[in-house]
């Protein structure tokens, strides 16, 4: 595979190799500075100030006249009635403008995640977007192997990939699910591998309080012994859509908040199952969802970072299949998106969705169906960002390679046109006759290494070198790529007491408990 510039039209590659790829470690030492993408690009707004009050003023409906369930929590209902709403066994009905005061009042409109690298620290929210991969895959899959269940080794690779991708941002969490460890046991092993074979930031576990408690304990451990309050750990609390919250996502929203970790409150809504068909309902109740979680974290702990997520996907109305990068979803996101800045809070959204089974033309369309909505709405967290397959089931390791590679483009796309004295480029006008070409010009000449963003993947030489180099696709070419970069791959420096210390903890909580198979 060549990252070089393609030649002339039926030409052949030139000389100068080591002069290539000195620039083009210099470009990935550029991108890799970058711990996160801060855009200057304008968000783009789908709906107008009617149409954004009107979707408010439903939510405010739903709240108030439906209500929304918090399911086997004794100490969330307590709060509420606390707080002055109404609560009626499990049932929650808030006073209009209850849930959005609370969040106002008291959440910040951005947080920093602190990476075990502080090189890597990311910001959440305002004009900041982080990437961050594929989450809760039970499979994975690639040309070597084919589709199989997830095991602990997989998922050290993918963590080693995704630590050597440098336009993800972020470590993630269950980027696969390693069903070969106990499932009571198996959170340790993520969250350990994540701050082994990485020093971006992580998430935590959400599948039981005790398990989000074990990820702080592993976070402190490996930050030196003392959090001192800093967010270290950003976690997944999804909905159990439409309009409830379980008793086990609260009881992981109730540890974290309480340790000023970051929360992802998210609504995951298949409309026409989870939510009514349309873009304006799905809005309403995804808002009034999140509203409602977002405000519980305040009322554990007022100030604790918190993040408003939707995940909005479609479905067959045939078949009852999900399916992803169509336009009522990318709409979901702008709709959303303005939501989230009018509440005042990071958002979370998008990423790069297929219900295709392989790396191909489908999963190609509708991923950058989702990727550009994504963008161009200023998501804050997108989680999802690459290898994902299947509508969600399988971690594909060539769709990985892909997407970060997209994501890369992302970076450029999302920091907007140049508007600096060498981005208007004068200088070029002045000192370049007219007629003659720009390619000799000195402006080029000091702009060329970074003039455009090129992928690392695709090909773009003439057919016939490219018959020659074995007529490989973009999946193939990938293929080859994340193998290598696995042989490439080198472990970020941990402390070996840090280590030693996070070994002995994961060893007396297995010990200290049976495994469990389900």
């Amino acid at each position: 595979m060549s990252d070089t510039p393609a030649p002339a039209a039926g030409g052949r590659r030139g000389r100068g190799g080591g002069g290539r790829a000195a620039r083009q470690a210099k470009r990935s030492a550029a991108v890799a500075a970058a711990p996160y993408l801060e855009r200057s690009l304008v968000p783009v707004s789908v709906l107008d100030e009617a149409g954004l009050s009107q979707i408010e003023e439903n939510a405010e409906t739903i709240l108030n006249e439906i209500g929304i369930a918090f399911q086997e929590t004794p100490e969330a209902l307590e709060l509420w009635k606390a707080a002055g709403a109404q609560v009626d066994g499990e049932l929650v009905k808030f006073p209009r403008g209850l849930c959005r005061q609370i969040v106002q009042e008291n959440a910040p409109k951005s947080f920093i995640q602190h990476a075990r690298n502080p090189a890597r620290n990311v910001k959440i929210g305002e004009n900041a977007t982080v990437f961050a991969p594929n989450y809760g895959s039970p499979f994975v899959t690639d040309f070597d192997k084919g589709r199989r269940y997830a095991s602990i080794e997989d998922f050290q690779n993918a963590v080693k990939l995704i630590y050597s991708i440098p336009a993800l941002h972020h470590s993630g969490g269950t980027v696969c699910e390693p069903v070969d460890v106990a499932v009571n046991k198996r959170h340790l092993d993520m969250v350990y591998s994540h701050l082994k074979y990485s020093d971006k930031p992580l998430m935590g576990s959400v599948t039981a309080a005790e398990r989000a408690a074990d990820s702080v304990e592993l976070c402190r451990i490996a930050f030196g012994g003392d959090l001192a309050d800093r967010t270290v750990l950003t976690s997944l609390i999804n909905a159990s859509s439409p309009l409830r919250w379980d008793a086990t996502m609260l009881g992981a929203a109730t540890v974290y908040a309480k340790a000023n970790q970051a929360s992802i409150i998210s609504p995951f809504i298949l409309a026409g199952a989870m939510s009514p068909v349309t873009v304006a309902g799905l809005a309403a109740q995804a808002l009034a969802e999140a509203l409602s979680g977002m405000a519980y974290t305040q009322l554990v702990r007022p100030g604790s970072p918190v993040i408003f997520g939707t995940f909005a996907a479609s479905m067959s109305m045939a078949t009852g299949a999900p399916t992803f990068g169509t336009p009522e979803a990318g709409l979901a996101i702008y709709v959303m998106a303005e939501l989230a800045r009018r509440v005042g809070v990071p958002f979370r959204s998008g990423g790069q969705f297929t219900a295709s089974k392989t790396p191909d033309a489908q999963a190609a369309y509708e991923s950058a169906h989702t990727l550009l909505p994504t963008v161009q709405a200023g998501v804050n967290f997108v989680l999802h960002a690459a290898g994902w397959l299947e509508g969600g089931l399988a971690l594909s390791f060539e769709k990985l390679i892909l997407d970060g590679d997209q994501l890369g483009a992302m970076d450029v796309y999302g920091k907007g046109v140049d508007m600096s004295e060498n981005g208007q480029a004068m200088e070029a006008f002045r000192t370049n006759p007219p007629g003659e070409h720009f390619l000799g010009n000195g402006h080029t000449f000091a702009n060329f290494e970074t003039a455009f963003w090129r992928s690392g993947l695709a090909d773009n030489n003439s057919f016939e070198q490219w018959d020659e180099d074995g007529s490989k696709t973009a999946a193939q070419r990938a293929n080859e790529r994340w193998k290598q970069m696995l042989s490439d791959y080198e472990a970020p420096e941990l402390d070996d007491a840090l280590d030693a210390e996070m070994l002995e903890f994961i060893k007396n909580r297995k010990d200290s408990m049976p495994d469990e198979i389900g």
